[in-house]
């Protein structure tokens, strides 16, 4: 790599003295990250991490990176059309610190996978595809049964939302109402419906453009880089043991284009009686924009 010569891990993160101790940029250079899926947020995760001086990675990713993908994922160039996304995004990650450990893996994450993936690592972010139900909730179980603080940020339009699970809070399945029993649809709408309780993105977010078979959604660099940057702060906040989370069924969502902040607890999760009334309304909704047919196309 060029100049790896004069690289020097105490220089290339010397401007975080200040915000992070050296002691504690030590610390960070020890710690290792698993990231599960490198597309939007997981990529843009890799990168704030990288630069925070975060020095372990586990990487995993299937798919490779297209031009529908430049719109908002960091690792997603010219240079990487037709790459697997967790090599591009080990390689963005050398390219800022050369002597970062990085392992990648080019399956998905699934049951038979999960626990190799995120054995060692400090912290677990979910970076799944929006529509990959059974990985995601695969990885957030077996993070809870490993004693890992697993997070997910969403950035649904120039909005981020982020949540915090570990073995002191609800559990993933239980905050969202998640079961084995139900319907793919009925998870899909579970899952929108606890990301953002508030929904501060819906006013301007055309559901009418979301295509549950393609996987295809309104997305933004602006919803990603906010989701980034609320993982980093918290990766920083849990990695060097500051002060206390706000765990789930605690949630948080900025947007960016309304200028308004949400930072709440969903007492009970979607068992809450408000979020029954908002299912409905969701579910009618999606109904009359012909997204509930397509969702239950993929029950």
């Amino acid at each position: 790599m060029p100049q790896i010569e004069k690289y020097s891990y105490a220089d290339a993160f010397s401007r975080n003295l200040g915000l992070i101790s050296t002691q504690e940029q030590h610390i960070l250079s020890n710690k290792c990250v698993a990231i599960a899926g490198c597309g939007g947020v997981g990529s843009a995760h890799a990168h704030t991490l990288a630069r925070l001086g975060v020095g372990k990675f586990k990487l995993a990713d299937p798919d490779q990176y297209d031009i529908v993908n430049f719109n908002r994922q960091f690792a997603a160039t010219c240079h990487t059309l037709g790459m697997n996304k967790a090599k591009a995004t080990s390689d963005m990650i050398l390219s800022i610190n050369p002597h970062a450990e990085v392992e990648i893996m080019t399956s998905k994450v699934d049951a038979t996978t999960v626990e190799k993936f995120i054995k060692n690592a400090d912290i677990v972010l979910d970076g799944i595809d929006f529509f990959e139900m059974e990985a995601r909730r695969i990885l957030f179980q077996t993070a809870r049964k490993k004693n890992i603080p697993a997070l997910t940020a969403a950035p649904l339009g120039f909005s981020a939302t982020l949540h915090i699970f570990t073995a002191d809070s609800m559990s993933f399945d239980d905050y969202f109402d998640l079961d084995d029993k139900q319907k793919f649809s009925e998870q899909i709408i579970h899952f929108i419906l606890g990301l953002a309780p508030s929904a501060l993105q819906l006013p301007y977010l055309d559901l009418k453009a979301v295509d549950p078979e393609t996987g295809r959604g309104p997305s933004s660099i602006i919803g990603v880089q906010l989701a980034a940057s609320l993982v980093g702060a918290e990766v920083v906040r849990i990695l060097l043991q500051r002060n206390k989370s706000q765990l789930a069924p605690a949630y948080l969502q900025f947007d960016a284009y309304r200028q308004k902040l949400r930072r709440r607890k969903l007492y009970n999760g979607n068992h809450h009686w408000l979020q029954k009334i908002k299912k409905k309304l969701l579910t009618r909704k999606l109904k009359q924009i012909g997204v509930l047919e397509a969702l239950k196309n993929m029950d």
